[in-house]
């Protein structure tokens, strides 16, 4: 932005030249000006904005936030049924005092890292071991923390043959049922049926630049239209921000994201969702499995229920 690189300017004149004199008024008013700009631009972004946001390559990802709060953290491999699944990262850490199970997809930073990582696209062999952490997690009666940033399952011919609908299917069905608090947060993207794989829970959390929909608007504008083109008409017909998804009772709370958006600033990103995590484990962990069970089932049996009136 221009007026950054202006600040910028003269915050480095200052400090190289005596003679400029005193500048740090104007230095502060640029600044508060540019605060300003950036508060009234974010405040209206619209839904291929918020896409746009959402896939920023400095974003923190799963790691920076495990990283960031959590504790000894101990990194679980493998689905016990010969597949790795690095897409989908893992395992039991300190959230406070408490122990719990975090697991969330990884896209990468490094062009091999993220080839690796299959940029965040996850096979069969991620979503089973995911499963596999969250079955443990129940076994030891341990809170579960899943962080969706994916932009949907790996659709390749290699993952389908391994069956990857039906692992799908079994989290989905198998979340239902797990006996203890799961907390799910949409930190990125969460696309289609690579998000829900470990996106049913008994609260369901969004930062405020994520987005989450059925599918991509590229997807949906190929389809419906045939034209990639019609991404921006294609994204606001998904309704996949965050505040669309809070109106519809999709999700059950914003995350407010540092000014600009998370990538700006992770420390302050990481504040707010530990602030989140905590006021919602605190809630979630007293609570009885039988009701814990109860108010989930009824919570995504309730979503999307539609009444017909005659006329």
């Amino acid at each position: 932005m221009a007026l950054e690189n202006q600040i910028q300017d003269l915050v480095s004149l200052s400090h190289m030249y005596d003679s400029v004199g005193d500048i740090t008024h104007e230095i502060s008013k640029l600044k508060k000006k540019l605060r300003r700009m950036k508060h009234e631009v974010f405040l209206n972004l619209k839904g291929w904005q918020k896409t746009q946001v959402a896939r920023h390559s400095d974003r923190p990802y799963t790691l920076d936030y495990i990283q960031r709060i959590f504790t000894d953290f101990q990194e679980l491999h493998g689905d016990r049924r010969g597949g790795y699944g690095p897409s989908m990262v893992g395992g039991l850490a300190k959230f406070d005092d408490q122990s719990v199970m975090v697991i969330g997809h990884q896209k990468g930073r490094e062009p091999a890292e993220k080839i690796r990582r299959n940029f965040g696209m996850s096979q069969p062999a991620g979503y089973r071991k995911a499963l596999r952490l969250m079955k443990l997690a129940e076994k030891f009666d341990v809170p579960i923390i899943t962080l969706i940033d994916t932009p949907g399952a790996y659709p390749g011919i290699d993952a389908e043959e391994k069956g990857q609908s039906e692992a799908i299917a079994t989290n989905m069905f198998s979340m239902i049922d797990i006996k203890v608090p799961i907390i799910v947060v949409v930190i990125g993207e969460g696309g289609s049926g690579g998000a829900l794989a470990i996106g049913v829970g008994d609260r369901v959390m969004m930062l405020e630049h994520s987005v989450y929909s059925v599918i991509s608007p590229e997807g949906c504008a190929s389809i419906l239209w045939d034209d990639k083109e019609k991404v921006k008409q294609a994204a606001e017909a998904l309704c996949m921000t965050a505040t669309h998804l809070l109106e519809m009772k999709v999700i059950d709370e914003i995350i407010r994201e540092p000014l600009g958006g998370a990538h700006r600033n992770h420390k302050q990103a990481a504040v707010s969702l530990r602030k989140a995590l905590r006021a919602n484990l605190k809630t979630l962990i007293h609570q009885s499995s039988e009701e814990l069970i109860e108010k989930r089932y009824e919570k995504f049996r309730s979503m999307g229920a539609f009444s017909t009136e005659e006329g």
